[in-house]
């Protein structure tokens, strides 16, 4: 089986991602995709990666996980998709013991080990350190900025050193949470494993969050009268409407904390940028892009 783990990261898609793919799972189901609801299994997960340790599970540890996540014969599930956020961390601890995610190894040994000769493949989205540390840290119950930092200099954090923790564990898909809105129905193909061309209810939602319903209104007409378009010509088109259309307070994120000025949050910008294009060469890694 194929075990599908979006991971977050915090305060990238707030589970609407996972929404989108259970709007299609009478669909999916027809091809062997399972994707069940997170009552089924994020609390369950939890418990059992904690409880788990560097200990290995009883011998049917495999069968009773699935068991209660799947409705239907796990025999027939050629592909499982689980997201859970917090699996590796709550958000107040995302930067403790001075790393970004430091229980990530543990946690996916955890799962290679609940999950023996499953294929699992972690798919997780990246934001800009500007907006991503700000977003996480007012999400968490920390009261000061500081002490959710854990004296971690922004400057120095780098998603491609957490995208090498994934990769030296297995296959990982990644994107860029700001690029959403233009390959949103791309990150759900790739998540629920069909073809690339294949139409799937919501894959325009994100769009629809960011621009005008006049624009979006003029978007649907186009496709109407352009049915044979190719993904990738439509991701061009939605850009085009992105720039003629946008709501200027949907892409407009207010930053105010001590000391990051302007120029600060342009350099973090550069750096992450930067950062992206070396994600783009690493062995093991798929980054979706527009």
């Amino acid at each position: 089986m194929q075990i599908i783990l979006h991971l977050g990261a915090h305060c990238t898609d707030e589970d609407r991602l996972l929404r989108g793919l259970l709007r299609n799972v009478g669909e999916f189901r027809k091809e062997g995709v399972a994707i069940p609801g997170p009552g089924r299994y994020r609390r369950l997960l939890s418990e059992a990666v904690h409880e788990l340790g560097a200990r290995d599970p009883g011998a049917d540890a495999r069968e009773v996980l699935l068991d209660t996540m799947l409705d239907d014969d796990p025999d027939t599930v050629r592909r499982l998709v689980l997201s859970h956020e917090n699996l590796l961390s709550v958000p107040k601890l995302i930067l403790s013991g001075g790393t970004l995610y430091r229980k990530l190894e543990d946690r996916l040994d955890a799962m290679h080990r609940l999950f023996p000769g499953d294929e699992i493949e972690v798919f997780v989205g990246m934001r800009d350190f500007a907006s991503f540390l700000p977003a996480a840290w007012r999400a968490s119950p920390q009261d000061s900025f500081e002490v959710f930092l854990h004296e971690l200099d922004p400057m120095q954090l780098r998603w491609s050193d957490f995208i090498a923790r994934i990769a030296a564990k297995g296959p990982v898909t990644c994107w860029c949470n700001e690029d959403t809105p233009l390959i949103w129905g791309s990150i759900m193909r790739e998540m629920a494993g069909v073809a690339p061309d294949r139409k799937i209810t919501g894959s325009f939602d994100m769009l629809s969050e960011i621009i005008n319903p006049e624009g979006m209104r003029r978007f649907r007409a186009f496709l109407k009268e352009n049915p044979s378009v190719n993904e990738a010509q439509k991701r061009r088109v939605m850009a085009a409407f992105f720039d003629k259309y946008a709501l200027e307070e949907a892409v407009e994120e207010e930053l105010d904390l001590p000391g990051w000025d302007a120029a600060y949050v342009d350099m973090l910008t550069e750096l992450y940028d930067d950062d992206v294009r070396q994600i783009a060469g690493m062995a093991g890694v798929t980054l979706l892009v527009p």
